[in-house]
């Protein structure tokens, strides 16, 4: 349930309110917006006397939310998340570029990266250490000293780093990290969601490998409930009857989400086609849609990569990603 806060209403009015709804066992989340205040009520609204709330001063209307999202609901917050990271953010006019390899092999190479990508225009550096491998016998990354690498690379270039957490025990080792990633494959992993909703750390998000945009904003409600509300949704491709690309990239996502909530959503082009040649026209596609950032997998030596090779642009095509990214944000 929300309720509409008539436009001129002071700050104590306000309080008072939250105050009186809060005694009645419900949650309270107030959204300031540009034009309105919205009150937003989270837990059991059925012993709120919806027409005794409707007829307080104040109140301009109240209106139930149908869907099971109630945080991530743009009903709740009707302008865009922005979502703070370091220096920089996502979301609101800042079109956000994450780039870096798949997984940090060497400090020799996660520094050359980091370099390369932040000349070319990336704001954020993006590094596997944890990896999550199909194959048991594949590269699963170089763990905690991969974090320490990463942490280099920070200090090195001053980028924000972007890692993927697989076990809520591993928090200890994330607390210097700025965006904590939730994979595909965890994305239904609940217990580690409620952990991450106990931290005010900025999480990516991605959408599961065969979920629906209801499963996704379910799973970031997951973390928001638990007092998190710093989400970055992220589509990255479904699976689907398609063998010529990895998996299939929902373009549609983008508008739809961005629709349903105000959490922004990025787009990863080379883990939703797996080719390198595809990234481009891809991010081109995610930028005219709307995204609010991509995340791109780039290696300096991408023929002899531990992980995803195929999928991975070269510094110099990365450059030209955000060079060609740049032009069609003025565009539009």
């Amino acid at each position: 349930m929300i309720a509409v806060i008539k436009k001129g209403t002071s700050d104590k009015q306000i309080e008072n309110l939250a105050s009186w709804l809060k005694a009645q066992g419900l949650d309270v989340h107030l959204s300031k917006g540009s034009t309105h205040t919205i009150v937003g009520l989270v837990g059991d609204t059925s012993k709120i006397d919806e027409e005794l709330l409707e007829s307080l001063e104040i109140v301009e209307s109240v209106k139930r939310i149908s869907e099971p999202f109630k945080s991530a609901n743009r009903k709740f917050h009707p302008d865009d998340s922005v979502i703070e990271v370091g220096n920089t953010s996502v979301g609101g006019d800042i079109f956000a570029f994450i780039a870096g390899p798949c997984s940090v092999e060497s400090e020799e190479q996660v520094m050359e990266i980091a370099k390369a990508v932040k000349a070319a225009g990336a704001t954020m550096l993006r590094g596997g250490a944890f990896k999550p491998r199909t194959s048991p016998y594949d590269f699963q990354g170089l763990k905690a000293d991969g974090i320490e690498l990463l942490l280099k690379a920070k200090k090195e270039t001053g980028l924000p780093i972007v890692t993927e957490i697989m076990n809520a025990n591993h928090l200890p080792l994330f607390e210097d990290v700025d965006v904590i990633q939730v994979g595909a494959r965890n994305m239904q992993n609940f217990e580690l969601l409620k952990e991450l909703g106990k931290t005010k750390k900025a999480i990516l998000l991605k959408r599961g490998l065969a979920n629906t945009l209801k499963e996704l904003l379910m799973s970031a409600e997951y973390i928001m409930a638990g007092g998190n509300e710093n989400v970055i949704l992220c589509e990255r491709g479904i699976r689907t009857f398609e063998t010529y690309t990895r998996n299939t990239l929902d373009l549609s996502a983008i508008p739809l989400i961005h629709e349903l909530s105000h959490l922004p959503i990025i787009v990863d082009p080379s883990h939703a086609t797996g080719a390198s040649r595809l990234v481009k026209p891809m991010a081109l596609a995610a930028a005219a849609g709307g995204a609010d950032g991509l995340m791109i997998e780039v290696h300096n030596d991408p023929q002899h990569a531990l992980c995803d090779g195929a999928q991975s642009l070269t510094p110099d095509a990365f450059a030209d990603v955000c060079s060609s990214v740049k032009k069609v944000l003025e565009v539009i």
